[in-house]
């Protein structure tokens, strides 16, 4: 075992799970390969960073996490109105995760919430924004990470 601890620069490997406030398994690793990142490299928002400083590989933990330090709050600005004739290649229903582009071109996964005679709503907010999640980690390793 290594005295490393958690912090900027670390590279960390661990078990994750990811609940929703009703117990609702969203994302694990325990039945796959953990997952390894550096701190402070973007991978995790802050809000799932910020609990591991100081943890050391051995160490489980399970943190809550509020909407504002995980996904952001449910936004109603970034629900949007279509006119249904955008849909001409595909009929929309409601809860389909669709791909549009935004201003860059880049891709944006939207979610079909409503559907009207002429308008379609898309919901571009996060799936898990304004939610409160429990993070569970089992921390397997702490390193100082490599550049390469």
């Amino acid at each position: 075992m290594s005295d490393y601890r958690i912090d900027e620069g670390m590279e960390v490997t661990l078990h994750f799970t990811l609940k929703l406030e009703d117990g609702t398994v969203v994302d694990t690793t325990k039945d796959k390969t953990p997952a390894t990142f550096q701190m402070g490299d973007g991978n995790l928002p802050p809000g799932f960073e910020h609990p591991l400083k100081g943890m050391a590989g051995g160490e489980n933990g399970t943190f809550e996490i509020a909407p504002e330090h995980a996904f952001g709050q449910h936004n109603p600005q970034n629900i949007q109105r279509m006119k249904r004739d955008v849909f001409k290649d595909e009929e929309p229903e409601i809860g389909t995760v669709m791909s549009f582009a935004d201003a860059n071109g880049d891709e944006l996964p939207g979610v079909i919430s409503e559907i009207e005679e002429d308008m379609v709503a898309v919901d571009f907010n996060h799936p898990l924004a304004g939610r409160t999640l429990t993070f569970e980690v089992e921390i397997l390793g702490v390193k100082p990470a490599t550049t390469h």
